[in-house]
């Protein structure tokens, strides 16, 4: 059993770097795959308000020590208050049946509500109040992520975006890095799109004997990317743990960097959400 390396988040919180995501699953094949994914030696388990298995992810964390794993959820935007917060939190921990959540986040800025700073400051208090470990935020463009920090003087933690070689997000990575942001990447393989027959990943797969998987996981992985994928095969979970076992070169970093765009445009978080 092999187990993620580990980053500091700023507020000295250890994650580790590549974690299982449970959408959509529900309570039945979350249950089933945080168990196998427990088993292989994931450490990290991402879930949501919004993903309806919570409870699931729940029953299979019994499997571990609290201490061992990292569990995170998100809430959505009819929680966005101080109060509001408060409330997702507790029902969160009740339905994981944990005592605290080790990140949570604020799944969707929902910037026509307005009241994500609210939201913001709803979390700090559970921060200060130990029952986070770590807080920040989901689908936040740089522009929602400065007003929190000018409004509260609090930077998130982490900030979960849809990314992979075909949304390469660079100005928003590049912004993360300048505050001390750690990316987390929803959708880390592209869902959706063509990347991973595209003949640029096939090939460099080829040439280290890995799967195309395992290739733009490792690209996000050297992008300082933390990312999330979704699987419920027991083979792919123990694949996608094992992409720090190689090193992809300068070039073939390039080369996936240039998928940039090459996909549908990402959800625009100006305008979706929940």
């Amino acid at each position: 059993m092999s187990q993620a390396p580990t980053v500091t988040l700023s507020h000295g919180t250890a994650m580790p770097r590549i974690g299982l995501g449970t959408s959509p699953m529900n309570d039945t094949d979350a249950e089933r795959a945080v168990r196998t994914a427990l088993e292989l030696g994931y450490r990290l388990i991402d879930t949501a308000e919004n993903y309806r298995n919570e409870v699931g992810v729940g029953r299979a964390l019994k499997d571990v020590a609290r201490d061992e794993v990292f569990v995170t959820s998100k809430f959505n935007k009819r929680w966005h208050s101080v109060d509001g917060a408060r409330q997702a939190f507790e029902a969160s921990a009740e339905k994981l049946g944990v005592e605290y959540l080790d990140l949570l986040l604020i799944h969707w800025p929902n910037p026509a509500q307005d009241r994500y700073v609210e939201a913001w400051q709803g979390l700090i208090a559970l921060r200060d109040a130990g029952l986070v470990r770590a807080i920040g935020t989901s689908n936040f463009k740089p522009a929602h992520l400065q007003r929190l920090i000018d409004e509260t003087g609090v930077t998130p933690e982490v900030n979960q975006v849809q990314l992979s070689p075909v949304w390469t997000k660079a100005a928003e990575r590049e912004f993360h890095r300048q505050h001390g942001i750690v990316t987390e990447a929803w959708s880390p393989l592209g869902k959706g799109t063509e990347l991973l027959g595209h003949p640029a990943v096939q090939e460099i797969a080829k040439a280290h004997g890995r799967s195309p998987g395992q290739v733009v996981l490792r690209w996000e992985t050297q992008q300082d990317v933390v990312p999330i994928p979704k699987s419920a095969d027991r083979q792919r979970l123990a694949d996608n743990l094992a992409v720090f076992e190689f090193e992809l070169t300068g070039a073939e970093l390039d080369a996936l960097s240039a998928l940039d765009g090459s996909a549908k445009p990402p959800a625009d978080s100006d305008h979706a959400g929940h």
